[in-house]
This record gives structure tokens, C-alpha cells and sequence, in this order.
């Protein structure tokens, strides 16, 4: 069964610390695929991980539902 993270992650809501300029989010072309990737950004790089690695940077960061600076307040 899913984590409401995980449920959240799929449904395109970004989690993210302003203050740190850190995001997770699923791309909305990811959003239904089998196995779909995520993005983790950190300043200004971003990296390819999985849902599973994004659920763990949202739990070890404190990561929370955030308004992106670029992209609003989710990736759909």
C-alpha cells in the first residue's frame, strides 16, 4: 500500500525547504509509468532518481509540500 508521500509524489505535488533550495518532485511525464523517475534538485542541479531514493530525501531532508520558485506548486 502507499505512503501518502508516495501518493502525493504521483499526484505531482513538489516537496521541497525554500530555505535550502532543495526539491523532490515527479515530472508529470513520469506520472502513471510502471516504474517512473523523480527529480531532486539541489540549487541548480538536478539529478534522475527513483521513487523509492526520492521517498527517502523527503523523509531525511524533513522535505514538505512547497510552491517551487520555477515551477509552482506542482509539476502537473
Amino acid at each position: 500500500m502507499p505512503t501518502m508521500t508516495e501518493s502525493a509524489l504521483k499526484d505531482g505535488i513538489i516537496y521541497g525547504d525554500n530555505a535550502t533550495s532543495e526539491y523532490v518532485y515527479m515530472p508529470a511525464s513520469e506520472i502513471g509509468i510502471a516504474t517512473p523517475l523523480c527529480i531532486f534538485e539541489c540549487k541548480d542541479e538536478k539529478s534522475d532518481i527513483t521513487l523509492q531514493e526520492a521517498l527517502d530525501l523527503v523523509r531525511r531532508l524533513s522535505l514538505e509540500p512547497v510552491v517551487h520558485p520555477y515551477l509552482g506548486t506542482n509539476s502537473c
